[in-house]
């Protein structure tokens, strides 16, 4: 039997030795357990037959013999799943992401000129982030659309069913019947309360109870779904998401800020605030091509919720809101009220929440998060149901409250008593308050202290959670209660010097709704320290356009005031709690200290964990990934030269390892593992070597030893760094890490650097 065999040959050198041997028996004696990995090419010619044999162990050879493979494997010529990628929580190095993305678009590139396909490739690619934008928006504009239905529909099952159609939610159901007045536009046969369901009866005491437990039911099995859908398939949904962040993960992060920006665009219908929301609170890197992006994925979002018309008025915004007095320059004095009062209530809320979650995290409370959201909405419906403004969804009580009262209006909020010629037209006067308004009044400051307490407790529970409109409830709230004071003063005391410029008898002088739309921005800007985007956000969920400098005078007053009593916003202190390593930008370090007194290993310390380029085997570094926990390792020429190579991740290492001993053959303890361009020279009978040296970053950001921090500091914010060596004359001294960085700004601060835990 004749065989023909062709065997590569890599023999200390790069060149590719390939023999033809024709009419070779396969039948030569003790050829049974050859070991090809240890055969001498000086062997080959007396030992031809030998190819016959069957191979026992190694098949292929790169470093000082003949392999059966019908290559020279060179290791990561191919990409490898999960080379280059980040575990969960971990920092992103966004100079060597970029760097690696810009690499793929040359080579993409420079591929495009040898074919037409490989051309339609570098057009797809080009295109293929404004495709995604494209598909982000249109996914979150449907799905905003969809929530919003469903939420309105889920809100009034709490209270009662329509009868002609259980998908209607109130008022859709009311639009359809013929047998409801205007006055009373919310009340129709078709809809019935759970009582009449029941017990066909909507009178007595007995009634009350029974749509007082449904109530509370509902609540507690809409918040169980909740909270297991979380619990059993997205951990990272609860809360609001904020604090928390395909190949290349920096492109996977500029997505998110995108998407980010569609959500808040779709959610507040203000496509330009959410932009600026995630430049502002969201993104830590925000590049320009980022922002365009971001921008384009908002747009589509909006002009997809603007289709669909979820709140069946033809309108984007969420609150929209139509004053028709302007606003007087004394105004501006209760306006800057209300902004201290938000920058108080944003102290108090970030100082007793986080007093709360960490609590939570530190007790037996953390293990039993399904038993928390339960008892927390027990506790709420029950404290709910009484109260008229608490009983109703927060978005529908935020819209009340911005109301503008008319003649039709029947609401409580708007029972004035009418002294005047309503035929007349025109704008209405102020007015005295009628016995609604004060109830009304009371029941306020009740939802108030109940909205306070709740909010300070819900938020960090683990259902989807969001904190934009309950802190907005509480600030309308108190615009509210403010502004109808303001209102009433001006009616029986107009001839005081404050009104008698501008106030006169009979006019239309405070709109209480402008009030409780400054308040709801001051408490808002007092929790998230936002600014402009606030600002934003708010004049495009209101459409009030003209009340631009209402806003801005509460928003920078409320962010003064909390800044005072505390520097960290909610999504800062949240961050923070949960050990996450970030480095925020908008502090400013000042302190005369260099890189070489921050640097890892200080005096007296380990010497600095590092691989050699090509001296080290598989079980050296295996050995050291188990005895450390580095998220990656400096490498050197020799350890003692310590002149510096490059830079390899701890992850990348583990994967390619694992790799090599599954699909390269020979890859045993003992094999060297090498990260230069040619194989190093091993003596006679060693086994396969490694060849690393794609996964190594061979440009790796270093600072000397006499670099000062704050140019170090200004350099981890900027370029978005995980980690910088440090050098002297070219030797490798030390590293730092983003985290060594937060260490020494709390030192700096007179804080316990050990009380920065990094979870």
């Amino acid at each position: 039997m004749a065989l023909t065999r062709f065997i590569p040959v890599n023999y200390r050198s790069s060149r590719l030795i390939v023999l033809k041997l024709d009419s070779l028996s396969p039948d030569c004696p003790g050829t049974q357990s050859v070991d090809w990995a240890r055969l001498e090419l000086r062997d080959l010619p007396a030992s031809l037959c030998l190819l016959g044999a069957s191979i026992k162990g190694n098949k292929s050879y790169n470093g000082g013999g003949i392999g059966s493979s019908n290559r020279v494997m060179d290791f990561l010529e191919e990409p490898i799943p999960g080379v280059g990628t980040y575990d969960d929580f971990n920092t992103i190095d966004w100079v060597r992401e970029k760097s690696r993305d810009r690499d793929r678009h040359r080579e993409i590139t420079n591929k495009s000129k040898e074919s037409t396909w490989a051309l339609i490739h570098s057009v797809s690619d080009a295109f293929s982030g404004w495709l995604l934008m494209l598909l982000i928006g249109l996914l979150s504009g449907s799905l905003a659309g969809l929530i919003d239905i469903s939420a309105h529909w889920m809100t009034d099952l709490k209270e009662g069913i329509c009868t002609g159609g259980f998908w209607f939610n109130h008022e859709h159901c009311c639009w359809n019947s013929n047998h409801v007045t205007f006055e009373d536009r919310d009340k129709c046969p078709e809809w019935n309360s759970w009582s009449q369901l029941i017990i066909s009866t909507d009178q007595g005491a007995f009634a009350y109870i029974v749509n007082y437990f449904m109530y509370v039911l509902w609540a507690l099995l809409f918040a169980f779904l909740a909270v297991s859908l979380v619990k059993a398939f997205a951990p990272y949904a609860c809360g609001s998401g904020i604090p928390e962040y395909r190949k290349n993960e920096a492109k996977r992060r500029e997505v998110l800020s995108a998407a980010a920006a569609a959500g808040v665009s779709v959610a507040f219908g203000a496509p330009i605030g959410g932009v600026l929301f995630s430049l502002e609170e969201v993104s830590y890197y925000f590049p320009l091509k980022t922002l365009w992006r971001s921008f384009f994925a908002a747009l589509v979002a909006a002009f997809t919720l603007r289709s669909i018309n979820p709140f069946g008025n033809s309108r984007l915004v969420l609150f929209y809101v139509e004053f028709h007095t302007p606003w007087h320059l004394f105004e501006l004095v209760p306006f800057i009220v209300l902004g201290i009062f938000g920058g108080l209530w944003g102290a108090l809320f970030i100082r007793t929440n986080i007093a709360w979650c960490r609590k939570r995290k530190t007790t037996q409370l953390g293990k039993y998060p399904v038993v928390e959201v339960l008892i927390v909405t027990a506790i709420t419906a029950i404290l709910a149901f009484p109260n008229e403004y608490t009983r109703m969804s927060t978005s529908e009580l935020i819209s009340e409250l911005f109301n503008d009262c008319g003649l039709l209006d029947s609401s409580k909020l708007c029972d004035y008593e009418n002294h005047f010629n309503t035929s007349k037209g025109g704008e209405l006067p102020d007015r005295p308050a009628g016995k609604g308004v004060y109830s009304a009044m009371w029941q306020l400051a009740l939802t108030l202290i109940l909205k306070i307490v709740i909010t300070i407790f819900t938020f960090g529970m683990k259902i989807p959670s969001g904190l934009f409109i309950p802190s907005m409830a509480v600030g309308a709230i108190a615009g509210r209660l403010l502004g109808v004071g303001m209102e009433q003063l001006a009616y029986y005391h107009h001839d005081w010097g404050i009104f008698n410029s501008w106030c006169s008898q009979g006019a239309d002088c405070i709109t209480p709704g402008l009030y409780a739309m400054v308040g709801a921005a001051a408490c808002l800007g007092g929790v998230t320290r936002m600014t402009v985007s606030l600002v934003v956000i708010m004049f495009e969920l209101t459409g009030g356009l003209e009340y631009i400098v209402p806003l801005m005078a509460a928003a920078m007053t409320s962010k003064w005031v909390a800044d005072a009593l505390g520097r960290e916003g909610i999504y800062d202190a949240h961050i923070r709690l949960n050990g996450y390593p970030f480095l925020e930008a908008k502090e400013e370090f000042a302190h005369k200290t260099l890189a070489m007194d921050v640097m890892k290993p200080r005096r007296n310390d380990p010497l600095l964990t590092v691989l050699t380029q090509d001296s080290m085997t598989v079980e050296d570094v295996e050995t050291i990934i188990s005895e450390t926990t580095y998220s990656g390792f400096p490498v050197v020429v020799s350890r003692e030269s310590q002149r510096l190579v490059g830079f390899v991740l701890r992850r990348d290492l583990i994967i390619s390892i694992e790799n090599a001993r599954k699909k390269q053959d020979g890859v045993v303890s003992t094999s060297i593992i090498y990260f230069t361009e040619h194989s190093p020279p091993m003596p006679p009978y060693t086994p396969p070597t490694l060849k690393l040296r794609n996964i190594l970053d061979l440009s790796p950001f270093t600072v000397t030893d006499l670099t000062p921090m704050e140019i170090v500091v200004d350099i981890f914010r900027k370029l978005g760094l995980r980690q910088c060596l440090v050098t002297h004359n070219g030797r490798l001294l030390g590293i730092i890490t983003k985290k060594d960085v937060l260490k020494h700004i709390a030192q700096m601060a007179n804080q316990d650097p050990d009380s920065i835990l990094f979870n």
